[in-house]
Order: structure tokens, then sequence, then C-alpha cells
């Protein structure tokens, strides 16, 4: 099974939550690739190159996004077959792209989101969880995570065991 990871505006494709998360799904056997965003500003084309290299997948993905990489990776889920989505303070309603909010397309949905989050409101998260019946953590941290790095990696070891039981199931 593999994972895409698609980071934020300012992000990089080997962040301190990429490679804890890399390392987290390397220790149970997932692949994993990082897609570099870098100088790209439009989130559509962000959206499509990371649809091609989902392409050439060949199976059902699972996808991670940080911020502007949650939007992204909600908008490609839709056009491939997705197992599971992690979204971490995905960037959902911003101002001006509200009608952009994607409709995601997948088994199985979490999000993680901080109460002190100040460049994308933690409301956004719980209406977008609502709308899309998603599970929902919010933790006391900030958009970045930098103090709930142990929480963050609680909750993703335990997102992808429910994925691995959901690909166990699909065969």
């Amino acid at each position: 099974m593999k994972i895409w990871f698609s980071h934020g505006k300012d992000g990089s494709p080997s962040g301190d939550k990429i490679q804890m998360l890399a390392k987290i799904a390397g220790d149970r056997g997932w692949q994993y690739d990082s897609i570099d965003y870098r100088g790209m500003e439009d989130p559509r084309d962000r959206v499509d190159k990371l649809l091609v290299e989902l392409s050439q997948a060949g199976e059902p993905v699972t996808l991670v996004g940080s911020s502007l990489g949650g939007h992204v990776a909600a908008t490609a889920s839709k056009d491939v077959e997705c197992l599971g989505l992690f979204l971490l303070a995905p960037a959902f309603y911003y101002p001006g792209y509200e009608e952009h909010t994607p409709v995601p397309y997948a088994a199985h949905i979490e999000i993680m989101h901080g109460w002190k989050d100040d460049v994308i409101p933690v409301d956004n998260s719980v209406r977008w969880a609502r709308e899309h019946a998603a599970v929902l953590h919010i933790v006391n941290g900030g958009h970045r995570f930098e103090e709930n790095m142990q929480e963050l990696a609680i909750l993703f070891a335990a997102f992808l065991q429910k994925i691995e039981k959901l690909a166990g199931s699909a065969t």
C-alpha cells in the first residue's frame, strides 16, 4: 500500500510532519511519496500534478495533506479510487475560495485541526467534517502542530490501521 503526501502552501515535501508520518507509514510496511509543489501557487496546478502521479498507482490510494495540501488531496480524491484521506488543518472555505472547497470521495476520512489555528479557522474543519461525515480530531494547538506531534503520530498510526482493515476487507 502507498501513501501520497501533499504539503502546505509554504511547506516542503521533506518537512518535519511529513518525515515523521512517512516513518510511521514505512515502519508499518507502507510505501510513500511526497509531492513537491514548491513554486506552484495555483491549487489546480497542484491537483493536476498529484493526479499525474496517482495515474500510475494501479491500486486504491491513501492521501495525506496539510493545509493547502489537504485541499489538494481532497480535490484529487474525486478522480481516483481513494481508500483514505488524512487531512491536517485543511484549507477549506478559505476566503475568496469558498466555492472551490472540495467534495471528497474516500472510504474513510479523518481531520486533525488545532483550536489555536491562526491560519485556517477550526470552525472550517468542523463544518466540512459535518458535511462529509469525516472523523474530526481537535487538539489544543496551532496550525503547524509543533506542540502536538505525539498526538499526531498516535492519530496517524490509528488511521493507517483503519485503512489497512478497509483494504483487507476489499480483497
